[in-house]
């Protein structure tokens, strides 16, 4: 069942996020004013070298007052492919180029809300390039063996959707190899 949109009008908009009120119609017939967070699509990378390890980053992020692990990811931007924007923020936010990269896995975390969309890679460990130039997006880095992974999440060390989603299909694309 398609709600209907009558139309739809900004409340608060800057580079990073917008607020938009939309005029629906629900099935029913009910109608009635949702609010839309719009925000820039992300690009997320679940870089992996040949010892089956992923390179995480340890990160507080404050909204929520936590500490845990996440996979390198950023807002994709302007005349930026969501592939070149995964590989960049890499580059940015560990020091390591990327040496391939291949979509993994395409999501829209909270679309009952917002428009956000997460394209996620998995790329293949080039080289060590030098210290992150983004240097403040992470306390340290480190490559966790996939092992490690489930229980990680089971800890709830690895709780953004990003991170979460990128994390998962790989280790179910781990699991179903031929």
């Amino acid at each position: 069942m398609q709600w209907e949109v009558h139309g739809e009008r900004p409340i608060y908009e800057n580079p990073w996020v917008n607020l938009w009120l939309v005029d629906v119609q629900q099935p029913d017939g009910r109608r009635w004013e949702h609010h839309v967070v719009k925000l820039r699509h992300l690009a997320v990378a679940v870089l992996v070298d040949d010892q089956k390890r992923v390179l995480m980053m340890w990160r507080h992020r404050f909204i929520t007052d936590t500490w845990a692990w996440e996979l390198p990811m950023g807002l994709i931007e302007a005349g930026e492919t969501p592939e070149q924007a995964a590989v960049r923020e890499v580059e940015e936010e560990t020091g390591w180029r990327v040496k391939a990269a291949q979509p993994l896995i395409y999501g829209q975390p909270a679309n009952g809300i917002t428009d956000s969309e997460h394209y996620v890679f998995r790329a293949e460990a080039g080289a060590y390039v030098g210290p992150p130039t983004e240097v403040n997006e992470t306390d340290r880095i480190e490559w966790i063996p996939m092992a490690d992974l489930r229980g990680m999440i089971d800890r709830r060390e690895i709780v953004s959707s990003g991170s979460l989603i990128g994390v998962l299909y790989l280790l179910l694309d781990e699991a179903t190899k031929g």
